[in-house]
């Protein structure tokens, strides 16, 4: 099962100063910056994933600048990302349309014509036919609403005039049908269709809002409805904990970004690491906010509810306090006490009752204290543990954030072979 990861302009500064928390001196975004397969010793996934809403164009705004957006349909996909074939071969590199962006519009934005150009602008590997996402799941026999059955349809017939259509981008060129429906049956159904019209390779959407078992349940009947033969990949699972579950349903790939947006979207499970049997297991990453650069600080502060000098001071102590930890010069209580200071005034919630506060702070510092005490960055020999030490698990700034997406990309992808050499063992 391959492993894709979705890219979103994702990387570090490989000369970022963590002391004096700056970027390299003349240091030009994107330019000087490394992706994750660059970072890393070895790449973390099989292939990227790139969606044109993310890319943008002059329908949809997009997360790339103009001036991006128009050098990635000028060089293409791999020089852009710098994931050349030659270094990293046997590689994909999948686009989609971004069906999310345009849920709420009546019909899709784009068209088979422009769709077809941006995959071969882009030199994609393989491309996606354009889909519009289904809000409803429900159980096998309930009526759907008109809406779902339209854009059921429309995902349908799209998929239709996209294969022929594809042809003029070559044998090289692998075009991939989406799947839509508003139940397991009906999304069955979807994908019978798009087989036989021709289709090797089925993307099936609408993943990220459904349980794991509504996922199965689609997953099971999909895959009794189609030949062996039949390529299934899934779109934006974000559930990587039940990776194991959708194994034995076929699945040949699938994307998501989960492992590094996890790293500062997660309230708990920020550092990835592995446990002695090759699972998962998860750290707390350390909050230690900027003083400066924050909004709700320099609100408070300039209110007078705040002494700025004084915060400065606890920052300073925190960021002391973690840093002397990790070169063995100071106990764990007393570096995540300088840390739980300071987090009275920078985490703390206004709008939450003093006892949720003291509480959200005694949960932390049990977690502090597993996180640091554990000490999970000597065992990881990532580039990122190993040029950033303990720097990676403190939560505060993008360059320290993603480094730690990064990491996490990184044992993941890990944790993601061994557990499919254990299959195919077992299949043996």
């Amino acid at each position: 099962m391959k492993f894709l990861y979705s890219d979103s302009l994702d990387f570090v500064d490989p000369e970022f100063d963590f002391v004096a928390d700056r970027a390299a001196k003349r240091r030009r975004a994107h330019a000087d910056d490394d992706f994750p397969h660059e970072h890393l010793d070895t790449p973390p996934y099989d292939g990227l994933l790139v969606s044109r809403a993310i890319v943008g164009d002059a329908t949809v705004t997009g997360k790339y600048s103009e001036a991006q957006a128009m050098r990635f349909r000028r060089e293409g996909a791999r020089e852009f990302l710098r994931y050349p074939l030659s270094k990293y071969p046997g590689s994909m590199v999948m686009g989609d349309n971004g069906a999310f962006t345009y849920r709420d519009r009546k019909d899709p934005p784009y068209k088979i014509h422009d769709t077809l150009e941006f995959y071969e602008d882009g030199g994609f590997t393989h491309g996606c036919s354009i889909d519009h996402l289904v809000f409803d799941f429900l159980e096998d026999g309930m009526r759907p609403s008109a809406e779902a059955k339209r854009r059921v349809d429309i995902t349908i017939e799209n998929a239709r005039r996209f294969l022929p259509a594809s042809k003029a981008l070559g044998r090289k060129f692998t075009p991939v049908g989406v799947i839509q429906g508003w139940s397991a049956r009906s999304m069955a159904d979807c994908a019978t269709a798009l087989a036989k019209m021709g289709y090797g390779y089925l993307a099936v959407g609408g993943m990220v809002p459904l349980r794991i078992e509504q996922i199965e349940k689609a997953l099971a009947t999909i895959r009794e409805s189609l030949p062996r033969r039949i390529k299934l990949h899934l779109l934006g699972f974000g559930k990587t904990e039940h990776l194991s579950a959708v194994r034995k349903y076929g699945v040949a790939s699938f994307d998501t970004t989960s492992p590094l947006l996890r790293a500062f979207k997660d309230g708990k499970r920020n550092y990835y690491a592995l446990g002695k049997s090759g699972e998962l297991a998860y750290y707390t990453a350390v909050r230690i906010p900027q003083a400066i650069d924050n909004d709700k600080l320099l609100r408070n502060a300039r209110r007078g509810r705040l002494d700025q000098e004084n915060l400065l001071r606890l920052e300073t102590r925190a960021l002391e306090g973690v840093r002397k930890f990790a070169s063995r010069r100071m106990k764990v209580e007393s570096a995540v006490d300088a840390v739980i200071e300071y987090g009275r005034y920078a985490l703390w919630d206004e709008r939450a009752s003093d006892a949720r506060n003291e509480a959200r702070l005694a949960e932390l510092r049990t977690a502090y204290l597993k996180t640091l005490g554990d000490r999970p960055w000597e065992r990881c020999r990532c580039r990122v543990c190993r040029d950033a030490g303990v720097e990676a698990l403190i939560f505060r700034s993008s360059n320290r954030n993603k480094r730690r997406g990064i990491h996490n990309l990184h044992v993941f992808y890990a944790h993601l072979t061994a557990d499919g050499k254990q299959v195919r063992k077992r299949e043996r």
